[in-house]
């Protein structure tokens, strides 16, 4: 069953931090399953606080997606995330 990875940006603390998250976590995800399915587009909260911006990637399944996340390169990538921005993750499972 599919899985999807959710990034919910809520702010920008240091855009140096930022620049290298970039640079480091698109190569992160060589090698694994994933479809990027919305990428800082365009977007509206229509219940509850509003957010800078939403990534959206499905992944084959929960192992695919943990398997991505929890990777050493994306591990190295996510120390920059954490240091340059506000962020909420969530991981859910598709139905069917």
């Amino acid at each position: 069953m599919a899985a999807y990875v959710v990034f919910i940006r809520e702010g920008v603390t240091d855009q140096a931090e930022m620049d290298l998250y970039s640079a480091k976590a698109g190569p992160s995800t060589a090698g694994h399953p994933l479809t990027p399915l919305a990428f800082y587009g365009a977007h509206e909260a229509w219940e509850g606080a509003e957010s800078q911006g939403l990534v959206i990637l499905q992944f084959p399944d929960m192992d695919a997606a943990k398997a991505w996340y929890h990777s050493p390169a994306y591990q190295e990538a996510k120390v920059h995330r954490l240091a340059g921005a506000n962020y909420r993750v969530l991981v859910t499972e598709g139905v069917g």
